[in-house]
């Protein structure tokens, strides 16, 4: 349950256009009972526990964040925090999956032998798979019920100067436009930039139409009072020789005839040796191409792509941006320092976070960033690439009662294989339901499960209530005795069973579950086998044996999808295979020597990317992983993360 609600930014702007087809139901709850119409007005924004993980560095203000947009603004706003600017890249709602391949590192000794060879490594032996990171699935009342909740809990946390570009496609940027002019004012509306991602070379013929080959970002201020820093490109010498036609000792120039100058400015001109006046008697002065800023940039950005852009920033991440596009954003709508006196730095914040590049480009201007994401794997992934950079941080997690999977998509893609017994796409049951388990009994139990996706579900209330018994209940084409109903949170359980009781007109029972009971065990920890020795200069610890049953069985289902594949190809399949130690499913190993338990400390850290090359405490090498570590003092706790993302520590006695 929330510690308690914290209220939304009290109104959207009125007299702006608003889509009839969203119910905004954070804002307005509805229900019927008797033929009257009750309005429920939502109390606000869920504020949770937050947990302290680990602190990166000297302690700062810095934050990376585990959590929903909505639970972390509910945090920011508790702390009084305000932030000077917003980037968001949203899921685009376009129905894709956006997977992350997975790579298996080499096994120590075998890496051992090929650099005893001086061999490189080749990318292409790389054994892989991929993982679904989330399904970008929606229906389109949903997404922009759900953007618009997020939209409004941002602003509630934006300094008056701040600035919000929120980054679109062409599957619901236009219904997006609308929202951000509800929310946020069309008076604040700055400009619609279209980003160039691709050439049309790079795309395939369509049958139909046109190839897409741009993202929008949609820039709204808060205020009158927001930055603005004009941007220009540096002018290539193609474009010197091109505007600039004439030369002379001093460079490229071009020229200009004087329009009725001031005394002043003819002898300032005639000082600096540009005036001279032609043969028929006019004034003119040259103009050399080092005088000038550059080109300005306007609201098409084509100077940079996204494949090409990333080429040498590339994290494994599905959804990743250029630095250069978050690094133009941050010079163009934010001001590296908020005071004269240069003591107070604005904080730049990415509620999507996704591979980091927000948060990595903010530090690297000097600004301080706050990175959140639900998925487990953006958090270690910004976790490892700000630690790279020598930058200062702390990573909170969101105690909101569910333990994810990695993150919503795959938990709810777990929890069919959760429910014993549940069946999906049973006749007679609508979408409305999960599923429907079979008991002797009972005979077909229809079960509702909360859409962890969308936080409008995650809190079991009257509203949702009357929904299930006066509408879903009678509309079932099944004969049913009763229904089971998980839920996250629920607003007052005895009102709701009280409520049950007195509303539901039929025969068949409501069961009432809590999701977080069935979700406690849903991630199987790792087992490691390891032995610490005392050395004449610290410690060593290594380990020998590593097991991941989650790995082995996904490796195990890639195979066989895999072998029947290529024989109905008629081709031949190398499966992926492990060594007996297992080490191969290892990317990072972690040592706190400071603390036994609460928040982590890591004393001395080793990452192997997939080429099997060892990156110690953020610091990357050519050295292949021997299957150790090293410490100055001895070790308390080891944290050793799977290839996956799974993390899994365990005290060293």
């Amino acid at each position: 349950m929330p510690v308690k609600y914290i209220p939304y930014y009290p109104n959207t702007v009125e007299g702006q256009a608003i889509l009839d087809n969203i119910t905004r139901t954070q804002r307005v709850l509805r229900y019927r009972e008797n033929d009257k119409v009750y309005d429920r007005i939502k109390r606000g924004m869920p504020y949770y526990e937050v947990e302290p993980l680990e602190t990166v560095g000297e302690p700062s203000e810095n934050l990376v964040i585990r959590g929903e947009c909505i639970s972390a603004c509910a945090y920011l706003k508790e702390k009084g925090i305000k932030v000077d600017l917003v980037y968001i890249d949203p899921p685009f709602a376009s129905g894709a999956d956006y997977a992350k391949k997975v790579y298996l590192r080499r096994n120590p000794k075998l890496a051992e032998k090929i650099a005893a060879a001086e061999q490189e490594m080749d990318i292409d032996e790389l054994k892989a798979f991929e993982e679904k990171m989330y399904g970008d699935i929606w229906q389109k009342e949903d997404y922009l019920n759900w953007m618009y909740e997020n939209l409004i809990a941002i602003k509630s946390i934006m300094s008056d100067e701040a600035s919000i570009f929120l980054h679109i496609d062409w599957h619901i940027g236009h219904y997006a436009k609308i929202l951000m002019d509800e929310v946020f004012g069309e008076d604040n509306f700055k400009n619609e930039i279209v980003w160039k991602t691709q050439t049309p070379s790079g795309m395939k013929a369509l049958a139909n139409k046109l190839g897409s080959t741009h993202d929008t970002i949609f820039w709204y201020a808060k205020s009158e009072n927001f930055t603005y820093q004009p941007q220009f490109l540096e002018v290539s010498e193609q474009y010197i020789k091109r505007n600039y036609p004439y030369e002379d000792e001093k460079g490229f120039y071009k020229t200009a005839e004087l329009q009725e100058p001031s005394e002043a400015t003819l002898k300032k001109l005639e000082a600096e040796g540009l005036l001279y006046t032609t043969k028929n008697g006019k004034q003119r002065y040259k103009m050399y191409a080092e005088n000038t800023e550059g080109i300005l940039i306007d609201d098409v950005w084509n100077d940079f792509l996204a494949l090409s852009a990333t080429a040498g920033e590339r994290v494994s991440y599905s959804t990743q941006k250029p630095e250069i596009l978050l690094d133009r954003i941050i010079n163009l709508s934010c001001k590296e320092w908020l005071d004269e006196e240069k003591t107070i730095r604005p904080i730049i914040a990415d509620f999507f976070g996704g591979s980091g590049v927000t948060a990595k480009v903010a530090s690297d201007l000097g600004r301080n960033f706050i990175h959140v994401d639900v998925g487990i794997n953006s958090i270690q992934t910004v976790r490892d690439r700000l630690k790279e950079t020598k930058a200062n941080f702390q990573i909170l997690e969101i105690k909101d009662g569910v333990s994810l999977f990695r993150n919503p998509q795959q938990t709810m893609d777990k929890l069919a294989t959760l429910i014993p017994g549940l069946q999906k796409g049973v006749k007679g049951i609508s979408s409305f339901w999960f599923g429907a388990i079979t008991k002797s009994k009972e005979g077909i139990v229809p079960v509702y499960v909360p859409n962890l996706l969308n936080t409008q579900e995650k809190v079991l209330d009257i509203p949702t209530m009357n929904t299930i018994i006066n509408q879903e209940l009678q509309n079932l084409e099944v004969n049913a005795k009763k229904v089971i109903v998980y839920y996250i949170d629920i607003d007052d359980q005895k009102a709701v069973e009280k409520f049950i009781k007195e509303n539901n007109a039929t025969e068949i029972e409501v069961e009432l579950k809590d999701l977080k009971n069935l979700l406690h065990d849903i991630v199987i920890e790792d087992i490691i086998e390891l032995k610490t020795t005392k050395t004449k200069d610290g410690y060593e610890t290594e380990i020998t044996k590593f097991i991941s049953d989650r790995l082995i069985q996904k490796i195990g289902e890639f195979n066989q999808k895999g072998n029947l594949q290529s024989i109905a190809k008629g081709k031949k399949f190398e499966p992926i295979s492990i060594s007996d130690e297992g080490l191969e499913l290892i990317e990072l190993i972690a040592l706190d020597c400071e603390n036994t338990e609460g928040q982590w400390h890591s004393t001395t850290e080793i990452k192997i990317d997939k080429l099997g090359y060892v990156i110690k405490d953020g610091v990357k090498s050519k050295d292949f992983w021997d299957g150790k570590i090293i410490s100055d003092k001895k070790p308390l706790r080891i944290k050793v993360r799977n290839i996956s993302g799974d993390e899994t520590i365990k005290t060293i006695l």
